[in-house]
């Protein structure tokens, strides 16, 4: 059961300043990435915007994907529908990230396989937002 996540790991994730690249991330307000991304900046966090129109958003200019990036990231944030998170995973573990983390209602258990058999840390089916709140950080 891929789903199961060690809370330290989670604590680790969140607690740590790092680069978190966030696939699906636009300047579409209404949208949940938006406002974790906020979250995540707020707790020190590097986010980059990852989306095909390569939107500048929170002041960070975006890529369109993954392969664009500078330097690997530390953490993909997957905010994408469960049938293409597969491919983002894949994408991550490409470049060089150290982790996947899949948002709440986004579960690909096969990706999440190949995540952890390429070294990955791979959170699935949460938000870093409420993870963060409920750990009082924030």
């Amino acid at each position: 059961m891929s789903r199961a996540v060690d809370p330290q790991v989670v604590d680790r994730l969140l607690r740590t300043p790092a680069t978190w690249a966030v696939v699906g991330l636009s300047t579409n307000t209404a949208r949940a990435a938006y406002g974790v991304a906020a979250y995540l900046q707020r707790l020190g966090h590097t986010v980059v915007p990852v989306h095909p129109s390569a939107p500048t958003v929170h002041g960070v200019p975006g890529v369109r994907r993954l392969a664009d990036l500078a330097e690997p990231p530390d953490v993909v944030d997957v905010f994408v529908n469960s049938r293409i998170a597969g491919g983002v995973v894949d994408e991550a573990v490409a470049a060089g990230a150290r982790a996947v983390w899949l948002q709440l209602g986004v579960v690909d258990e096969a990706a999440a396989v190949r995540a952890r058999a390429a070294g990955l840390t791979v959170v699935m089916d949460r938000c870093p937002a409420i993870e963060g709140r409920a750990r009082g950080l924030g």
